[in-house]
């Protein structure tokens, strides 16, 4: 059997089983508080409980190395839909520690890219887009400057109310112990 039709099978027995109920909760995060994070999987159930946030507490926005990449992309859109639609407050960048995204290059990801026989005319026509493609793919040196370089973006965004707190930690990927950044 194939892992989504495991997946698929353990879904239908979650449903039957009326499984869900215990995680009932609404679209608005009852703390007022958005997340931006890695999306790295050590992350996924620690950070929520070494913070002491249960389901419907907050809303959680990951992506590799918790970056905004582009003032109008979808992060921003998220953060946004979070604040004006959601009652978004005050939001929380956290990077971790040992992130995978620290030194990535982006040059590495394309040969890979092409090891997995995407034809260079694909990435050409990413280029013809307009997209710095090595800038949209590489890492970043150091995780503290990165994460507030992030928090730097939300906070001088031109949509962004200026009630609304912006504030920038490291996780600790195997500990949870969070680290303010100033």
């Amino acid at each position: 059997m194939s892992l989504i039709n495991e997946i698929l099978e353990f879904n239908k027995n979650f449903v039957e089983n009326k499984e869900y109920e215990t995680f009932n909760t609404t679209r608005f995060p009852s703390k007022r508080i958005a997340v931006l994070s890695c999306m790295d999987t050590r992350l996924t159930e620690l950070l929520p409980a070494a913070l002491n946030f249960k389901n419907g507490d907050i809303k959680i926005i990951t992506n590799a190395g918790a970056m905004i990449t582009h003032p109008y992309g979808s992060v921003m859109r998220s953060m946004l839909v979070a604040i004006y639609e959601l009652g978004v407050r005050e939001i929380m960048v956290i990077g971790h520690y040992g992130c995978g995204m620290k030194n990535l290059d982006g040059c590495e990801l394309i040969r890979k890219m092409r090891a997995h026989n995407i034809p260079k005319e694909n990435i050409e026509a990413v280029l013809a887009d307009g997209v710095d493609i090595h800038k949209w793919l590489d890492g970043f040196e150091d995780s503290e400057k990165s994460v507030m370089e992030t928090v730097n973006v939300i906070k001088n965004h031109p949509l962004i109310p200026a009630e609304v707190e912006v504030f920038g930690f490291l996780i600790d990927p195997h500990t949870g112990k969070l680290d303010r950044l100033e």
